[in-house]
């Protein structure tokens, strides 16, 4: 049996594919524990990371995007408020919404209410029916695909290309850009992962915002551009572009993974498979149990702005806290059976696989929306949904390849047998 003790989760791959055999362990420590190596505090209880999560007046996101790395500065006392601020300017990681507590955050975030609205939304979803029907002629035919590639990656990328206004001739660049290079928190990262899509994509935003502010139209890019804050100032060109980019990575890290891991539920399980297409009306507690239970998001960051406690665990101002989301989803205290699927559990929408609190994913119900029409679409074209055992081996000796990451959990590839409707 490995020795957790000695694991170093951010760098060790053995837990890859399965991180859970980790988090349980920790679990059986306690819902808050100490991981030496790293300094940090591992939260795997379920209401403990919840309330986490909702109190930013205590546990600040300065470090949600820094991840397990030293802090750039030295906490001193039990009140580190003024470093946090005074260290913004440090790196990148610290500036982006996501890492950001109010009112900063609060600021930033109201330019969105022009954008992510009901109009816009349904507006995005008619475009991805006719999305995914493109997509999807583009393999139904040969009865096999590496369903990552072909489609997952694709369909989110240009999901929120559309959301966003991004120019039909530009979409087939964006992506080629974000089929190259995706992933957060890899574990030793390739040359290729070290080329981020972001400064890619932002020149191309930033030459929108600066065509839109100066010959504006009637069309989505043109609100990005002039979305101002609550009080009217209109944001530099440069807030606008990283909060544009920031959405346009974020909005596919979630997606692209649960299609995966949906699709490989679906797929082993043709009982679970036949119940679903022949009532349509349990896709969405599908889709639930499927977030719950694959918990794309391994791990969130938090930083203790005062002396505080977790639980009964008392931790000094500036302690770097990792939110294990997955473990999160996975207490037994909270889910009965949490590692088995279960489309009948009760409490099936009462997961944390978008956060919680200030900074939970506005794009929620946009990744509830691509994950349907996906199933709607598929299950419209096709009679049968396999695993290609070619591929994977035989049913009981499976294997699958996990991104090598310590704060998203997809596969890396999913061959899948597809019979076309006749």
């Amino acid at each position: 049996m490995q020795n957790f003790d000695e694991v170093d989760f951010f760098t060790d791959k053995s837990l890859v594919n399965d991180p859970h055999i980790y988090f349980d362990y920790l679990r059986s420590k306690g819902p808050v524990v100490f991981l030496p190596a790293r300094g940090v505090y591992a939260v795997t209880g379920f209401d403990e990371g919840v309330a986490v999560f909702q109190n930013e007046d205590v546990f600040s996101s300065f470090n949600s995007s820094w991840g397990p790395k030293p802090l750039p500065f030295t906490p001193v006392g039990d009140d580190i408020n003024d470093l946090i601020e005074k260290h913004r300017g440090d790196d990148i990681a610290f500036q982006m919404i996501s890492s950001l507590d109010p009112p900063a955050h609060t600021r930033l975030k109201s330019l969105l209410r022009g954008l992510i609205t009901p109009k816009r939304l349904k507006e995005n979803e008619e475009y991805m029916w006719g999305l995914a029907d493109g997509l999807i002629d583009e393999f139904i035919g040969q009865g096999s695909v590496e369903f990552m590639s072909s489609y997952a990656k694709a369909y989110a990328t240009l999901v929120i290309a559309d959301l966003l206004g991004v120019p039909e001739e530009d979409r087939d660049e964006f992506r080629t850009i974000f089929q190259q290079s995706m992933g957060l928190g890899m574990i030793d990262p390739s040359p290729q992962d070290a080329v981020h899509p972001l400064p890619l994509i932002g020149g191309k935003f930033f030459q929108y915002v600066m065509d839109r502010r100066a010959n504006p139209r009637q069309d989505v890019l043109t609100s990005l551009a002039q979305m101002t804050y609550l009080d009217g100032e209109l944001p530099g060109p440069d807030v606008v572009v990283a909060l544009s980019t920031f959405l346009f990575a974020a909005g596919q890290e979630t997606t692209v993974r649960v299609i995966g891991g949906m699709l490989r539920i679906l797929a082993e399980d043709q009982a679970l498979q036949a119940k679903i297409r022949a009532d349509r009306s349990l896709i969405p507690v599908f889709i639930e149990e499927t977030l719950r239970l694959e918990s794309v998001l391994k791990t969130d960051y938090r930083l203790t702005r005062v002396r505080t406690k977790i639980g009964d665990v008392e931790l000094e101002a500036g302690t770097p806290v990792m939110l294990c989301i997955s473990a999160m989803n996975h207490d037994p205290r909270k889910f009965e059976n949490p590692h088995a699927f279960n489309l009948d559990r009760p409490n099936v929408r009462d997961h944390a696989a978008f956060g919680r609190g200030v900074h939970a994913c506005v794009g929620a119900p946009l990744a509830r929306a691509e994950l349907k029409v996906t199933l709607e679409r598929l299950f419209d074209r096709t009679s049968h949904i396999g695993i290609d055992e070619s591929r994977h081996g035989a049913e009981g000796s499976r294997t699958f390849t996990y991104d090598p990451s310590y704060v998203v959990r997809g596969l890396s590839e999913l061959f899948l047998t597809l019979t076309p409707k006749s």
